[in-house]
């Protein structure tokens, strides 16, 4: 059956997540991707290693779907299989300073002369205003400059998300401009730039908290696993670990009230909205947590459900990895990967079409696995690719 981006060629010069994390979800739904790495290795590829050859975690989720050809793109003859490349693909992929886009001949301008509509997917730390798109910056700069880490933790300890949240949303992002100005293209037959930024990402996290802080000016602080709007909202603990459950609306805090056994709580004054049990959820959370101690984390799940009260366990990863319901519902895609003692679960994208499914059809490439394959369909000849190696330019 043919995807949904069948046809679509795109190049990656992406690193980390934000920029690979988008070629991937491309790739996942049909179009050709083509990861350009530096000879030898690009510099992502060794985070959180796993494999025998330290290739990474993180590299190995965001690079999968994709051939891999590595490239000298300082040299000349680099740069001329570049622009081949360019001159072939309709989106090229690449999160990195203004600057650096430039420097590389990557910005759109370059990229629009060698292919008019060409869609340029580059997203940046802190986007494209003057004194701001030459910083570069990490996911966890974005959570703390867009106001995560400061909502984060408990009182006298900020503290950030210790999964790349920004990025991987990030990635969302440009993933989706990208469809768009495709979908445009189709129409205009023009190209154009696709932006993104882990700031503007990170500021659409704390979008309610900054438009509260603007309107009521109430200076709101951290506390802990408890939210402060409602309440209870929290983590509790349980005789064989922890569960999280969020009470929200009068409907739930009623059902909740009576489940625990407290109905007293439903005609307190302090508790009539969602508000003010938030200003008290400190007493709420201690009136939830000795309820919680009494059962073990399957019995209060199972009590908190058939209440119709939102609940799920705190799953350490190898948790998440052993549970049934998690793998029956498609969420891996297992793959062998050279030098790895085990296969590796690659995650499923995120978004299924019923019709025309995302599919994971190849495993992450090594550095430079498809160069040769990939030269000869530019059209040159073996003697030149040897040549080409034998410079150290691929």
């Amino acid at each position: 059956m043919q995807q949904v981006l069948e046809g679509i060629r795109v190049l990656d010069l992406g690193r980390y997540v934000a920029g690979p994390f988008c070629a991937a979800l491309l790739a996942d739904y049909g179009a050709e991707v083509i990861r350009v790495d530096r000879v030898g290795g690009s510099e992502d590829r060794h985070i959180v290693p796993v494999s025998e050859l330290g290739d990474g975690a993180l590299f190995l989720q965001a690079n999968r779907n994709k051939r891999s050809i590595s490239l000298d793109m300082d040299s000349a003859q680099g740069k001329a299989v570049l622009h081949k490349l360019i001159a072939r693909a309709d989106v090229v992929v690449a999160n990195m300073p203004a600057r650096t886009l430039q420097g590389l001949g990557l910005d759109y301008e370059s990229l629009r002369r060698i292919r008019p509509d060409i869609i340029l997917t580059a997203s940046s730390a802190f986007g494209a205003s003057p004194a701001l798109r030459d910083r570069i910056g990490f996911d966890g700069i974005g959570q703390a400059i867009g106001g995560l880490v400061h909502l984060t933790g408990n009182p006298g300890q900020p503290m950030k998300a210790m999964v790349p949240v920004v990025d991987f949303a990030t990635a969302m992002s440009c993933a989706l401009g990208t469809m768009m100005a495709l979908y445009e293209r189709k129409h205009s037959g023009m190209g154009q730039e696709v932006g993104a930024s882990l700031l503007q990402t990170s500021l659409n996290f704390s979008s309610g908290a900054l438009i509260e802080e603007a309107v009521l000016q109430v200076g709101r602080q951290r506390t802990g696993n408890r939210a402060p709007h409602y309440a209870p909202s929290d983590i509790f603990r349980v005789k064989d670990g922890w569960i999280i459950t969020q009470v929200i609306g009068p409907a739930m805090f009623r059902r909740w009230a009576r489940l625990i056994g407290r109905p007293e709580l439903l005609d307190d004054p302090r508790l009539q909205d969602d508000g003010r049990r938030g200003e008290h959820g400190e007493w709420l959370s201690e009136v939830m947590a000795e309820w919680c101690a009494r059962f073990t984390r399957d019995e209060a799940i199972a009590r908190l459900e058939e209440a119709r009260i939102p609940a799920g366990p705190i799953n350490s990863p190898r948790e998440v990895l052993d549970d049934p319901l998690i793998r029956e519902s498609g969420a891996f895609h297992e793959v062998a990967y050279p030098g790895a003692a085990r296969p590796v679960p690659l995650v499923a994208a995120p978004a299924t079409l019923s019709r025309t499914p995302p599919r994971i059809q190849r495993r992450p490439p090594t550095a430079g696995e498809h160069t040769g394959e990939i030269l000869q369909e530019l059209g040159y000849p073996p003697a030149a690719i040897q040549a080409l190696r034998e410079a150290g330019v691929v």
